[in-house]
């Protein structure tokens, strides 16, 4: 089963931690991946840049409208994500509780199974 487990981060939250948390987040994601990969259950992860470097399209009267980011104003935003292939929820859930990011009030990792990819349902 495929899971997605995204990373929502508070910019508020990070800017108060101190170089060593920070340090310390960089190096148990690493752990992480590495632990991911050796177990064969990582798929791909990947980190996004801050929202205020996105673009938003939307369509007006046949027109691409672009603008510059956030799509929305809010406190949290979506900051990665890691694919992983695992037995079941609770496995994901597993793994998801060894992200440094749980530890962090203020910090969000969500686990949901991917219902479809590349068209194909799941069952």
């Amino acid at each position: 089963m495929k899971f997605l487990i995204s990373l929502h981060i508070n910019p508020a939250v990070l800017d108060a931690l101190t170089d060593e948390e920070k340090a310390a987040i960089g190096d148990g994601h690493g752990r992480f991946i590495e632990a991911l990969k050796r177990s064969g259950e990582l798929i791909t992860t990947q980190a996004l840049v801050d929202p205020s470097q996105a673009a938003v399209v939307s369509v007006r009267n046949g027109q691409p409208v672009v603008t510059d980011g956030p799509f929305l104003e809010a406190k949290e935003y979506l900051g990665g994500f890691y694919l992983i292939d695992c037995e079941n929820k609770e496995r994901a859930i597993e793994l998801a509780a060894q992200i440094p990011d749980t530890a962090i009030e203020g910090l969000g990792v969500e686990v949901r199974q991917v219902m479809f990819a590349d068209g194909q349902l799941e069952a």
